[in-house]
């Protein structure tokens, strides 16, 4: 099924929480996996400029070739355009998230969250069927105090189109 986003500018992004493994210096360790915790957009995005991507899944081959490494490669960038936030989402469990944020190195910089099953995504109109399920489809959305930011098309997710538009 091809996305069909039902979220538009000027709208309020719907209530969510995703789980992911906040960064610590421990993390550095292979044997270290850390806690997972909740995000809840509604309180802890509140207030702050805020670009969200997704990708369909962490470790396939555009996703970790060519989708995240330019949004942490650009990252002054966003910080320098005002965005308190960057975070990537897809379907996998938070602890992929956070393997591959580790592998890719990515830190306190990006978060790394866990939509499962494209639960919230699918609110959006924003899964996909693709790699044996539904997945998070590729899409990038600006947030500022919770509302859709104009200028992003949600098909347009690179780390370049995102930053043209902030």
């Amino acid at each position: 099924m091809a996305p069909n986003p039902t979220i538009k500018v000027g709208d309020q992004i719907p209530e969510g929480t995703f789980k992911y493994v906040p960064w610590t210096p421990e993390l550095e360790s292979n044997t270290v996996c850390g806690i997972p915790v909740t995000l809840d957009i509604s309180k802890d995005w509140k207030g702050k400029k805020v670009v969200l991507f997704s990708v369909p899944g962490a470790f396939t081959p555009t996703c970790h070739v060519n989708h995240l490494p330019p949004y942490l490669q650009k990252y002054e960038e966003f910080k320098a355009k005002g965005v308190d936030i960057i975070a990537v989402v897809a379907a996998n469990d938070p602890f992929v998230m956070s393997g591959w944020g580790r592998f890719q190195g990515v830190k306190d910089k990006i978060l790394a969250l866990s939509d499962s099953n494209a639960e919230w995504s699918s609110k959006l109109g924003l899964s996909i069927e693709a790699l044996g399920g539904i997945r998070t489809a590729r899409y990038a959305i600006i947030l500022d105090d919770l509302v859709v930011e104009p200028g992003v098309e949600v098909t347009v997710s690179g780390a370049e189109a995102v930053l043209a538009k902030l």
